[in-house]
C-alpha cells in the first residue's frame, strides 16, 4: 500500500514539473554551409534541478552530463583548490555506494566517463547504454544527495595526495610553471581568478574535514546544478526518472553569482622565467570580454584571422615570410568573469624574442586598423561552423551536444546560447570584428617569456585563515518530492544491454586499382576518409631516420598550382581538414570534408597526393621546425623516454630501432634533401595495392564517381618496393635500468617495457584483455595501487603499441620524486606477481574487463572517427570484415585460465626500465633496488660521460 501511495505522489510531482520546448530554428552558415542546431526540451524539479533533454536515437546510448555551478572562483582565501579537490572526492564513493565510482559504470559499459573543474564550474559526465540509465542516475543522485557520510579523513588524505601529484605533473612539464605565474599576474589579489584552479598545496594541506563538508553543503545542491540527458531518451522518460532519483534531494543555499569582472590591466608588463627548455616561448596576454557576450564571439573571429590557422596573418608573417618562429597561435579563452586573449609563439633558436614581439604588434595594429578582409571573414566563419558541426556529432564527452547545452545553461541561463553565437558569427561584418578587437586589444597586455635556463621552484604562498563562514539558510521556495527509491538496496542492477550494430562495410575499386571500403553514417553532413599506404617509419631503416614522417608531412605544404599558404587557405575556405602522416608500418592521408563541398575537397586531396610541390624554401622551413620539435621531445619527460626506448628494445639496425615518435634525430633530419622526400613519395605513396577507407554522409554510388574524377587516372612511379623485413628479436636475459637526468624535476617518469608478439598474433586479443586488468582501465591494478592506495601518482597505466612485427608493451607512471624507488618496487611487484601466476586474475577481474569492453561498444562506436579507426585496423592487420564479431566472440568466452596464459607473454625478468627524473634525488634509491644493471644515458640514448 505504501509503495502505491509513493508512486502516486511521485506521479503527481512529475506532472507538476515545469516544462518548456525550445524552438528548433536551425542557423545556416553563409557559403551554403549546412544548417546547425541542437533541438532540446527542458524542465525544472521543485528542488531547483534544471534538466535539459536532447533526443538523438542514432545509437542506444544516453549521455549523462551534470554541471555544478561552482569552480575555483568561489574559493575564499585560504581554501584554494577546494572545487577541484571535490571533483576527485565525488569519484571516491557515496554513502550508499562505498568505494570508487568507476566499477558500476565499467560493468555497464560506460564510455567517456570523466569529471573536470575550471574557474567557473565542476562537471561529471558519461555515456551509458540506454538500459543502464537508471544506474547512472542513481549514482549521480547518490553523490549529490548522499556524499558526506562517505568522506572521512582517509578519503580526504588519499584524494588530496592525488591532486597534489596532478599539480606536480603539470608543473613538471616544460613551460609548465607559467600558468601559475600568469594567473597571479593577470588578475589582482582579491579577484576570483587570481589563483589557479588546482590551488595551493599549502591550502590543500590545511584543509580540515569540517572545511570540506561545509564546502559541499554550500555548493552541491540540485538548485545549483544542471543535468543534461542527450541521446536515446525522450522527455517523458527523462521527467519520470529524474524526479524519481533526484526529486527528494534538498536544495542547497542560493549563493550569489559573482558578477563579471574582466579586470583589464592598468599597465603593460613583462615577466621572464627560466626553465629547462630548448627554446623561448613567448606569450602575450590581454584580459578581455567574458563568455556569453557578443564581443567574445567577435574576438573568436579576430583570433582566427590573426593567428588561428595556418593561413592567418601571424603565420604568414612569422612562420612563412620572416621565419622567426617555429609556430604561432592565437586563442580567445572566455570564462564567466573574464576572458584571456593569448598570442603564443615558439621562437626559433637564436632569434631575439623582442623582434618577434615587434612583428606581432605590427601585424596586430595593422589588423586593428584595417579589419579582416572578405576572404578572411569567410574562412573564419566556415572554420567556426565546421568545427561546431564536427563537435556535435558526439552526444556526450568533451565538446559534444550535452556539453554545449550544459555550458550554455550554466554561463547564460539559456541552453540554446550557442544559437546566438552562431548567429553572431554568421552575421558579423569586418567592422564588427574590428570594433570589438579595438575595444579590448588596445588596452594594456602582459608578455611572458620562458627562456632556457635553470628552473627555480615556485614558492608556495603560505595558507591564510579563511574568513568565518556560516552556511546560509535554504530558500523555502524549493521543495522535495517523495521517492520510492530504497537506496539501502544499493546500485540498480543492469540486466540487459544493447548490442553493437557495426555499419556494413561496402567494397568497391577505383580505376587506379585502389580498394575503396565505405561505411555509411548520415548523422552529420561530413565525410571522412583515410588513404592507407605502405612504408612508414620502418622504411627509414638503413637510410635517414625521420624521412617517412618528414615526407608525409610535406604533402600538406603546397600542391599543384598552390603554394603552402594558398593550399591551406583553400582547405579552410571549404571547411575541409586534410592530413598526412606516417606510422611505424605505413603512412596515410586523411580528409574530412563537408558533404556539400565533397567534390572540391577531394580535388584538393588529390592534388596533395599526386602533385606535392616540395618547394625547397618550404622544406628548409619545415626542416627547422621538425628539428625544433625533436628538441622539444627531448625536453618532455615522457617523449624523451619514448625516443630512447625502441633502440634499447630492438637493438641497433632493426627497422623499429628508432624514436617511437618517428621524428628521427636532429642529425638525420638535417641531412634530408628534396630528393629524399620525393623518393619516399614515389616509392610508397601510390594507389596500387592501397586502400581508401571512407566513413560518412555519402553512398558508394555517389562516392566512386567523385573519387574516380580526381584520382582514377593516378598511377604510381616504377615498381613498388618490397615490404620491410622485420627480424625477430630475442628478449634480454635479465632486467635492465636506464636513467635520464632531468635536473629540478618534481616528478619521475617511470616506464617498464618489453617486446611482445605482433598485433597480427592469434593471441593478441587475449593479451589485450589481460593487460586491461593490469593497467588498461581506471580500476586496474597498477592505477589502484599507485594512484588510489598510495597516492604517489596521478595515474598509472599499461598498453601495447600496434605493429606488424614484435611490438612494445609499456607500463608507465609519473610519480612524485621522493617515491620513485618505492613506485618502481610496487610496479615490479604487480607485474611479476601477475605474470608469474602468484596473483592471477580473478573471475571478478575477468568479468569486469569483458563486460566493460563488450557493453561499451555501442558508445565506443558513436562517432564516424571511431568506426574509421576500426576499419583502418582491419585493413592494416589483414583482419576479416566481420572482425568485430570474431574479436567479440574471443572476449565473451574469456576465462581466468586464458588470461593467466596470455599474461605469461610478459617476462618480469626481461623488462627494460627507463626512468626520467632528477638523478641527484633518485639515482641512489633506484640503484639500491638491485633491479638490474643501471646505465645513465642522455636524451639521445647514449651513455652519459663518466656515468654507469
Amino acid at each position: 500500500m505504501r509503495l502505491k501511495n509513493r508512486h502516486a505522489v511521485l506521479a503527481l510531482a512529475i506532472a507538476a514539473i515545469t516544462c518548456s520546448v525550445a524552438p528548433t530554428t536551425a542557423f545556416a552558415a553563409k557559403n551554403n554551409a549546412p544548417a546547425v542546431d541542437i533541438p532540446y526540451q527542458q524542465f525544472t524539479l521543485p528542488n531547483g534541478l534544471r534538466v535539459i533533454v536532447h533526443e538523438d536515437h542514432k545509437a542506444p546510448i544516453v549521455a549523462v552530463n551534470i554541471w555544478y555551478h561552482v569552480g575555483s572562483l568561489n574559493e575564499p582565501a585560504g581554501r584554494t583548490g577546494f572545487a577541484h579537490l571535490f571533483e576527485h572526492l565525488m569519484f571516491n564513493g557515496s554513502e550508499n555506494h562505498p568505494g570508487d565510482y568507476f566499477p558500476p559504470f565499467e560493468q555497464a559499459g560506460a564510455t567517456g566517463q570523466n569529471g573536470t573543474t575550471n574557474t567557473d564550474r565542476t562537471n561529471y559526465f558519461e555515456n551509458v547504454p540506454t538500459t543502464a540509465l537508471d544506474m547512472a542516475l542513481w549514482m549521480e543522485s547518490d553523490r549529490m544527495g548522499h556524499l558526506l557520510g562517505a568522506i572521512d579523513q582517509g578519503v580526504l588524505d588519499e584524494q588530496r595526495g592525488v591532486v597534489q601529484n596532478e599539480k606536480r605533473q603539470g608543473e613538471n612539464q616544460p613551460y609548465g610553471q607559467v600558468w601559475n605565474v600568469m594567473t597571479k599576474t593577470m588578475y589582482p589579489k582579491g579577484h576570483p581568478y587570481h589563483h589557479t584552479v588546482i590551488g595551493s598545496m599549502s591550502d590543500l594541506d590545511a584543509a580540515s574535514l569540517d572545511d570540506v563538508k561545509t564546502w559541499f553543503r554550500t555548493w552541491y545542491g540540485p538548485n545549483n546544478a544542471v543535468l543534461v540527458l542527450a541521446g536515446d531518451i525522450d522527455l517523458a522518460t527523462a521527467k519520470q526518472k529524474v524526479a524519481r532519483y533526484f526529486g527528494d534531494i534538498p536544495a542547497s543555499p542560493t549563493m550569489a553569482v559573482v558578477k563579471p569582472d574582466p579586470a583589464p590591466l592598468k599597465e603593460s608588463g613583462r615577466t621572464v622565467l627560466q626553465d629547462k627548455v630548448p627554446q623561448v616561448r613567448m606569450m602575450r596576454v590581454w584580459n578581455v570580454a567574458q563568455t556569453g557576450t557578443r564581443d567574445s564571439d567577435m574576438l573568436d573571429l579576430f583570433a582566427q584571422v590573426l593567428g588561428g590557422s595556418a593561413s592567418s596573418r601571424l603565420d604568414r608573417r612569422l612562420v612563412y615570410q620572416d621565419k622567426l618562429v617555429d609556430s604561432v597561435s592565437v586563442s580567445n579563452d572566455a570564462s564567466q568573469l573574464s576572458g584571456n586573449f593569448i598570442v603564443t609563439a615558439m621562437v626559433k633558436q637564436g632569434v631575439d624574442p623582442k623582434k618577434v614581439e615587434a612583428v606581432i604588434d605590427e601585424e596586430l595594429q595593422k589588423l586593428l586598423r584595417e579589419g579582416p578582409n572578405a576572404d578572411e571573414m569567410s574562412r573564419a566563419r566556415t572554420t567556426f561552423t565546421a568545427g561546431f558541426i564536427r563537435g556535435i556529432e558526439r552526444i556526450g564527452g568533451f565538446g559534444g551536444k550535452a556539453d554545449a547545452l550544459a555550458s550554455c545553461t550554466i554561463y547564460t541561463g539559456n541552453p540554446g546560447c550557442f544559437r546566438t553565437s552562431i548567429a553572431n558569427v554568421q552575421g558579423a561584418s569586418a567592422a564588427d570584428v574590428a570594433k570589438a578587437a579595438n575595444a579590448w586589444l588596445k588596452k594594456p597586455s602582459h608578455v611572458f617569456v620562458i627562456e632556457p635556463g635553470a628552473r627555480k621552484a615556485l614558492a608556495e604562498d603560505p595558507t591564510v585563515k579563511p574568513a568565518p563562514f556560516v552556511v546560509p539558510k535554504v530558500d523555502p521556495k524549493y521543495k522535495t518530492i517523495a521517492s520510492d527509491v530504497d537506496r539501502k538496496t544499493g546500485v540498480p542492477k543492469v540486466d540487459s544491454f544493447p548490442t553493437l550494430t557495426f555499419p556494413t562495410m561496402q567494397r568497391g575499386t577505383l580505376d587506379n586499382g585502389t580498394t575503396v571500403i565505405l561505411a555509411e553514417r548520415h548523422e552529420i553532413p561530413v565525410v571522412q576518409m583515410n588513404y592507407l599506404f605502405n612504408g612508414g617509419y620502418s622504411s627509414d631503416s638503413g637510410g635517414k631516420l625521420g624521412a617517412a614522417s618528414f615526407a608525409m608531412g610535406m604533402l600538406r605544404e603546397g600542391a599543384g598550382t598552390r603554394d603552402a599558404l594558398t593550399f591551406k587557405s583553400a582547405a579552410e575556405a571549404l571547411g575541409a581538414q586534410l592530413g598526412s602522416s606516417a606510422g611505424l608500418d605505413g603512412s596515410s592521408a586523411t580528409l574530412s570534408a563537408l558533404t556539400s563541398n565533397l567534390d572540391a575537397s577531394v580535388d584538393l586531396f588529390a592534388d596533395m597526393l599526386r602533385k606535392p610541390t616540395f618547394n625547397p624554401s618550404d622544406i628548409d622551413r619545415v626542416k627547422a621546425t621538425r628539428i625544433a620539435g625533436i628538441r622539444q621531445e627531448k625536453a618532455q619527460p615522457t617523449t624523451s623516454a619514448l625516443r630512447v626506448l625502441p633502440p634499447l628494445l630492438y637493438g641497433e639496425g632493426h627497422p623499429y630501432a628508432m624514436p617511437l615518435t618517428g621524428s628521427g634525430t636532429e642529425a638525420s633530419v638535417a641531412t634530408i634533401s628534396r630528393d629524399d622526400l620525393d623518393a619516399y613519395r614515389r616509392a610508397w605513396v601510390r594507389p596500387e595495392g592501397a586502400t581508401l577507407v571512407v566513413v560518412g554522409d555519402t553512398t558508394m554510388a555517389k562516392l566512386l564517381p567523385v573519387l574516380n574524377r580526381h584520382l582514377g587516372d593516378w598511377k604510381g612511379d616504377g615498381v613498388a618496393p618490397k615490404a620491410v623485413n622485420l627480424p625477430t628479436v630475442a628478449l634480454p636475459s635479465k632486467p635492465r635500468v636506464f636513467l635520464i637526468d632531468q635536473p629540478g624535476a618534481v616528478q619521475a617518469n617511470i616506464i617498464a617495457a618489453e617486446l611482445v608478439p605482433s598485433t597480427r598474433d592469434a593471441g593478441a586479443v587475449k593479451l589485450s584483455m589481460a593487460n586491461d586488468i593490469l593497467g588498461g582501465v581506471f580500476s586496474s591494478r597498477l592505477n589502484m595501487n599507485l594512484r588510489e592506495a598510495k597516492h604517489w601518482s596521478y595515474g598509472a597505466r599499461s598498453m601495447t603499441v600496434d605493429a606488424q612485427g614484435q611490438r612494445p608493451w609499456l607500463a608507465m607512471a609519473p610519480v612524485q620524486i621522493d617515491k620513485t624507488a618505492e613506485s618502481i618496487a610496487e610496479a615490479r611487484r604487480e607485474i611479476s606477481e601477475y605474470a608469474t601466476g602468484k596473483h592471477p586474475a580473478s573471475q571478478d577481474e575477468v568479468t569486469k574487463v569483458v563486460n566493460n569492453e563488450l557493453r561499451g561498444q555501442p558508445g565506443a562506436y558513436e562517432t564516424a572517427g571511431a568506426v574509421l579507426g576500426t576499419m583502418t585496423g582491419i585493413v592494416r592487420y589483414g583482419r576479416p570484415d566481420n572482425w568485430i564479431q570474431v574479436r567479440n566472440a574471443q572476449i565473451a568466452n574469456l576465462t581466468p585460465a586464458q588470461v593467466a596464459e596470455a599474461i605469461k607473454t610478459i617476462d618480469p625478468n626481461a623488462l627494460t626500465w627507463v626512468v626520467v627524473g632528477d638523478l641527484s634525488k633518485i639515482e641512489a634509491p633506484v640503484r639500491a633496488l638491485n633491479l638490474g644493471e643501471v646505465t645513465v644515458i642522455d636524451a639521445g640514448g647514449k651513455a652519459a660521460v663518466g656515468k654507469k
